[in-house]
């Protein structure tokens, strides 16, 4: 007997050893990656020189400062190989009306190269240069810091709660999360109205982390995927005010999923399975409901697209107004749906899914039309699970069709 017990609890042992080498490895990376790129960007420049006077030319094409929101504007000079950014005030922007500047190029003696307009230049501006380029450098280092610390925080609570998923489960959760990572260092973003692209990307990574994992919750039939909805609306916010858009799914957020979340999670106390505890019965929608759904999420996208298109928004994430419009209307299709998707949840409704499948269909074409590659791994996490959640939902309510349990509140 004492033999049998060992052969089957030395395997979750060795297991959990696996988990807890790789969990204290990523916790070790990451701190090494800040440390490292942080001395790398407040290095001293040490000694600079003047080199030579080059013309270079404005980039009116990509220009975009719009007076009445910004209070200075950053205008882009560049030759063939080189690029300087000037910042102006707004009465300095206005005076502008040349199309070329004489720039002045310094090297220091470890051959990095800086641009200024001007030519008595002080030690704290080609510092301050500096430690622009070199942050700019250190991007993919730190984006590792970021991705390697949300990736032992997934680590951490498949440790903690391994109990509670099944080796599927466990394996798709990591598989995202490192893919996830991946993605984070080969597709870095750029810095979008004032903010460091490290801090987007931080927020991309957050973000799938959360929705994957509340995804794995619902697909559960548990009740606490709600508790991580909250986390995973709030991640939202922040995003969508950080790059100044989709607003559409913003006011969505704030005034229908975070509500939504708090009375789903005590709808969803109250419908617990009889014989397990954890679980929450569920069910499917019937044909006219789902018409009515339809007609609702087409009426929502034409007026809520016409309202927001027709707003004048600043936001330097765009530079294309047709693509800003095509995608007004693309997230205001994803906001419908995703109430639907919120709706069906609190009812508890099996449809769920098939709105999941629509609403990622949408955001992955928002993300590949905004550059944001990082976030298509967790349109995959969706796809892949969202079927999982289906398949799991459809076992359960074949298997309790006698119990008819048609309230639903």
């Amino acid at each position: 007997m004492i033999h049998f017990f060992r052969k089957n609890i030395e395997p979750n042992r060795k297991v959990r050893l696996i988990e807890m080498i790789f969990l204290i490895a990523m916790v070790i990376a990451s701190l090494f990656s800040y440390v490292y790129g942080s001395l790398k960007v407040n290095e001293e420049v040490g000694d600079f020189t003047f080199v030579r006077e080059v013309e270079m030319v404005r980039d009116v094409a990509n220009e975009d400062c719009d007076l009445e929101e910004m209070s200075v504007c950053e205008v882009i000079y560049s030759d063939a190989d080189n690029e300087m950014r000037v910042t102006y005030t707004q009465d300095e922007y206005e005076a502008l009306s040349d199309t070329s500047i004489r720039a002045y190029e310094f090297e220091s003696v470890d051959g990095q190269h800086f641009f200024f307009d001007h030519k008595d230049v002080s030690r704290q501006e080609i510092q301050n240069v500096f430690a622009s380029q070199m942050a700019d450098e250190m991007m993919a280092v730190f984006n590792f810091a970021n991705a390697s610390m949300i990736l032992a925080l997934s680590l951490l609570v498949m440790y903690l709660f391994g109990k509670q998923f099944t080796t599927y489960e466990k394996s798709w959760f990591i598989s995202i999360m490192i893919l996830a990572t991946i993605f984070s260092v080969l597709f870095p973003e750029e810095s979008a109205n004032g903010i460091n692209g490290i801090i987007i990307m931080c927020l991309y990574l957050l973000d799938t982390f959360l929705n994957i994992l509340c995804e794995l919750l619902i697909s559960k039939q548990s009740r606490y995927n709600f508790l991580v909805s909250v986390l995973v609306e709030i991640t939202e916010i922040a995003i969508s005010i950080v790059l100044m858009y989709r607003f559409a799914t913003l006011a969505t957020t704030l005034f229908f999923w975070l509500p939504i979340d708090i009375i789903s999670f005590v709808n969803w106390s109250k419908h617990k399975d009889q014989e397990e505890d954890e679980l929450t019965m569920v069910r499917r929608l019937k044909g006219y409901q789902e018409v009515l759904v339809i007609i609702g999420i087409i009426l929502w996208t034409f007026v809520v697209g016409y309202f927001i298109s027709g707003l004048d928004i600043a936001t330097d994430f765009y530079h294309n107004q047709n693509l800003e419009t095509a995608i007004i209307y693309i997230d205001a299709c994803a906001s419908a749906v995703g109430i639907a998707n919120g709706l069906f949840i609190f009812f508890r409704f099996r449809e769920q899914w098939i709105a999941w499948y629509i609403c990622a269909a949408l955001e992955a074409i928002i993300n590949i039309l905004s550059g944001q590659y990082v976030l298509l791994i967790l349109k995959l996490g969706y796809f892949t699970n969202t079927t999982y959640g289906y398949i799991k939902w459809t076992k359960y309510i074949k298997s309790h069709q006698e119990e008819k349990k048609l309230s639903i509140f």
